[in-house]
C-alpha cells in the first residue's frame, strides 16, 4: 500500500533540510542596542562634579559698588578663607538696619557666601516696630510709642532733599487706593509706580499682608482704605465693618479696630466712599480722636465735598491731607492725561498737590508715564507723608 501524505505520521516521511549557521539572538541585541544611550547617560552623571547638573541656568550682568566688591573680597577680621574658593563668613548687618545681607550660591561648586548690600536711604523701613503694635481682641493694632514715636513718623518715606545749590521745586503726591482687591491691579501698581507713589489698601484681601510687605519692600508708604457710610447706602454697601451715622462711637470705634488689625506698617488711613458719614460730626469726631491717639494721619479721598475731615482733623490734632483732584474719574488716557496736567499747573501755583486714583490699567500706565516727564520738568513727587506734615502745620 502506498503511502501517501495524509496518512503518514507528522514529522516523519520528508528529509529537512539542516541550518548550518548559529542562531543569532535578535531580541537581547535589540534591548542592549536600545539600552547603551541610558548607561552612558548614567555614568556620565555618576562622573560628573557639578552639584546641580540638569537645572537650568543663566547668565546675567550685575554691577557691584565698591562698598559691596570689599565685602566680597576682604574676610572678616579674626576669619580665615579655607581653599581656593572659600565660603565667605557672615558679614554682621549695623544695628541701625542701613544694609541687608544677601546670601549668594556658588553655582559652580554649591559654596555659599553672604554679601552685605546697602540699604536704599529713600526707602521706609520693611519691617513693623512692636514699640508702635498694641495687641486687642481683634489683632495687633498701631500705637504711639512710650519714647513718643508715632507709626506716621516710623514708617513714613524720606522725602528726596532738593541738590545743592537748587531750590525745592513743586511738590506732588500721588495716592493710589483700592489695592488688594483686584490681584492684578495691585500686581501692575506694583510693578510700574515708583516708591514715591503712596498706596492705599482695601482691608478685606485674604493675602493683605503679603501684599502690604511687597509694597513697603518696593518702598511705598502705605495707607488703610476705612470703608465709611456712602449717601446711598445700603444700596451701595462699601463692604463689612462699614463705619455708620446711625452707630454710637463705642460699635463704630470697635468696627475700626477691626479694621485696623487687618495690616500693620501703615501711616495713616483714608476713607473709602463715606459721603453720609464724613458729613456727620457726631459720627467723624471720634474717629479723627483715636486716629490721632494712635499716631496716623488722615487723608481726604476728595470724594465729597461736604467733608467735614479738614476742620474736624485740625481741631483732633490729626495731621492731615486732602486730595486735590481724582485723576481718574473719567478713566480714559485723554483724561487722567489731562487731570494729571491739572495737578502739575495746582502745584506750580501753591507749591504743592494731591492727587487720587484707582488701580485701573489705564490710570497706572499714564500716572508712570506722567512721572517720568513731569520730573524732567522739575516737578518733585513725594510721599504722602511729607504734604501731610505740610498741611498740618499750616
Amino acid at each position: 500500500m502506498t503511502t501517501d501524505d495524509l496518512s503518514s505520521p507528522l514529522g516523519q516521511g520528508k528529509a529537512h533540510a539542516r541550518r548550518t549557521g548559529p542562531a543569532i539572538p535578535w531580541a537581547p541585541l535589540t534591548a542592549a542596542f536600545l539600552a547603551l544611550p541610558v548607561i552612558l547617560f548614567a555614568g556620565w552623571a555618576m562622573l560628573n562634579q557639578d552639584p546641580f547638573g540638569g537645572e537650568p541656568t543663566a547668565i546675567a550682568p550685575a554691577k557691584v559698588s565698591v562698598e559691596t566688591a570689599a565685602v566680597q573680597t576682604e574676610p572678616a577680621p579674626g576669619t580665615t578663607r579655607r581653599g581656593d574658593a572659600p565660603d565667605m563668613p557672615s558679614a554682621a548687618p549695623p544695628a541701625d538696619g542701613s544694609s541687608k545681607t544677601v546670601t549668594i550660591i556658588d553655582g559652580t561648586n554649591g559654596k555659599r557666601r553672604d554679601v552685605l548690600v546697602p540699604a536704599t536711604p529713600e526707602s521706609p523701613p520693611t519691617t513693623t516696630d512692636n514699640r508702635l503694635i498694641e495687641p486687642s481682641r481683634h489683632g495687633p493694632l498701631p500705637k504711639v510709642a512710650k519714647d513718643g514715636t508715632r507709626p506716621v513718623e516710623a514708617y513714613a518715606r524720606p522725602a528726596r532733599a532738593p541738590a545743592e545749590g537748587k531750590a525745592g521745586g513743586p511738590r506732588v503726591a500721588l495716592v493710589v487706593g483700592g489695592l488688594g482687591i483686584s490681584a492684578n491691579g495691585t500686581a501692575e501698581a506694583l510693578r510700574k509706580l515708583p516708591g514715591q507713589v503712596s498706596l492705599a489698601f482695601a482691608p478685606y484681601s485674604s493675602d493683605l499682608s503679603q501684599q502690604v510687605a511687597r509694597a513697603r519692600a518696593n518702598g511705598h508708604e502705605v495707607l488703610l482704605q476705612i470703608p465709611m457710610e456712602p449717601v446711598d447706602y445700603p444700596d451701595n454697601d462699601p463692604g463689612p465693618h462699614t463705619l455708620l451715622t446711625s452707630l454710637e462711637a463705642g460699635p463704630n470705634l470697635e468696627r475700626l479696630h477691626w479694621l485696623m488689625s487687618r495690616m500693620q506698617g501703615y501711616v495713616g488711613v483714608v476713607n473709602f466712599m463715606g459721603g453720609r458719614f464724613s458729613a456727620s460730626e457726631h459720627a467723624m469726631a471720634p474717629l479723627l480722636r483715636e486716629i490721632a491717639a494712635r499716631g496716623l494721619l488722615y487723608m481726604d479721598d476728595g470724594s465729597s465735598a461736604r467733608s467735614l475731615a479738614s476742620q474736624l482733623a485740625t481741631v483732633a490734632s490729626a495731621p492731615f491731607a486732602k486730595a486735590d483732584l481724582i485723576v481718574d474719574q473719567v478713566p480714559t488716557p485723554t483724561e487722567v492725561d489731562r487731570m494729571l496736567g491739572r495737578l502739575e499747573t495746582l502745584a506750580r501755583a501753591r507749591g504743592t498737590a494731591v492727587g487720587f486714583a484707582s488701580p485701573l490699567p489705564v490710570s497706572i500706565d499714564r500716572i508712570a508715564r506722567w512721572i517720568k516727564a513731569a520730573e524732567s520738568r522739575g516737578i518733585q513727587l513725594v510721599p504722602i507723608t511729607a504734604v501731610a506734615a505740610r498741611t498740618n502745620s499750616s
